[in-house]
């Protein structure tokens, strides 16, 4: 699954795909530092792999991932080519999911592109470049499909009425993710790979010491839909170069407590991309957190650990994580009738602990 990092040039979005990955992307105080996007894998932080491995006293230790791609800054004009524009639009469309770093700080050591700080006119500037860059697409997509659908191809015909719906909304700068799919055209989103089709994360790039999201931003990433979280860029970019230890002190003395903005961004994107985590463990062996999108059944899950296992699959033993930690080994488990037998079919609930037989 891949997360495209976007914003207005100077949002702060190589400094957040460097502190993710403690990396190199480029940064720099001017607009299009970044011109191919760089691509990294950020690990989820969870908690219940931890205590698994304490458990079962693992040797090795995998934890789920999400690729996250730092895509240059996008301007007004953009869908029409500005500032290299129709490049960076088309890596957007290759993610499943959009993080948007918002500018929310006066730092006047930064310049800002508009020459002001103001974070609902720079998200308007970027979602009305999706929107028309939808547009050309759907319009382009619904040409084609509207030849198809003379010959009275039931799928092209559910496609076109959905397609001239989509062109409409986007008309009146809604997102194509208000059209609700067509029942009768199942792959028509996967067709048309919509901008404002895929689901938004705001990132509130805040002033260092500042936990909060902007009251203007919460209202609208509510009225849309979407997510949003503040941390700071800087700040955390600082913080990723420090040990634990260091890096809990640092946060302390800027007033900022809990997990880090990084763990927050990570496991909002985690969710905002519809996954759930299962793990496979086995006793002084190796613990995998391993991602499903919700609603995957344990032979999905067995196809996530390879295609061979799927294919041969004959039952999975399912626990829950927290009951494998409170009772210590799998044979206490089983001992204790909390060692499921499940099949093909059995829905994976998130926390399962699964061992596929085959």
């Amino acid at each position: 699954m891949k997360v495209g990092i976007v914003g207005m040039p100077n949002a702060g979005k190589s400094t957040l795909f460097n502190a993710l990955t403690e990396g190199g992307a480029q940064t720099g105080d001017y607009p299009f530092t970044t011109i191919e996007p760089n691509v990294a894998v950020a690990e989820v932080p969870d908690e219940r792999l931890d205590a698994l491995v304490k458990t079962l006293d693992s040797s090795k230790v995998t934890p789920a991932t999400i690729y996250f791609h730092d895509i240059a800054g996008l301007v007004k004009g953009a869908s029409e080519g500005e500032g290299l524009g129709n490049k960076f639009l088309a890596s957007i469309r290759e993610t499943d999911a959009i993080c948007h770093v918002v500018r929310a700080h006066d730092d006047s050591g930064v310049p800002h592109p508009d020459g002001s700080v103001h974070p609902l006119r720079d998200i308007e500037t970027i979602e009305t470049e999706l929107v028309l860059s939808d547009y050309e697409q759907t319009e382009r997509r619904l040409e084609r499909v509207t030849k198809q659908a003379r010959s009275g191809d039931a799928e092209a015909i559910a496609e076109r009425d959905w397609l001239e719906k989509v062109r409409d909304a986007l008309a009146e700068g809604r997102p194509a993710r208000s059209v609700p799919a067509p029942d009768g055209a199942p792959d028509a989103v996967r067709h048309l790979q919509a901008l404002t089709s895929k689901p938004m994360l705001y990132v509130a790039n805040v002033d260092e010491g500042d936990s909060e999201v902007p009251a203007d931003l919460a209202a609208l990433a509510a009225k849309h839909g979407a997510v949003a979280i503040a941390l700071s860029a800087r700040i955390e970019g600082e913080l990723a170069e420090l040990d634990a230890e260091e890096a809990a002190e640092m946060r302390a003395s800027y007033g900022v407590e809990g997990e880090s903005g990084l763990s927050r961004l990570v496991k909002a994107a985690y969710d905002l991309l519809g996954l759930l985590t299962f793990f496979t463990a086995g006793e002084q062996t190796e613990a995998v957190a391993r991602s499903l999108p919700r609603g995957g059944t344990a032979l999905d899950a067995a196809g996530t650990i390879h295609t061979d296992i799927a294919d041969n699959f004959i039952k999975a033993e399912v626990i829950d994580w927290s009951e494998l930690v409170e009772l210590g080994t799998y044979s206490a488990a089983r001992d204790r009738g909390l060692l499921r037998i499940e099949g093909r079919d059995y829905v994976v609930r998130d926390g399962d602990v699964i061992t596929i037989k085959v």
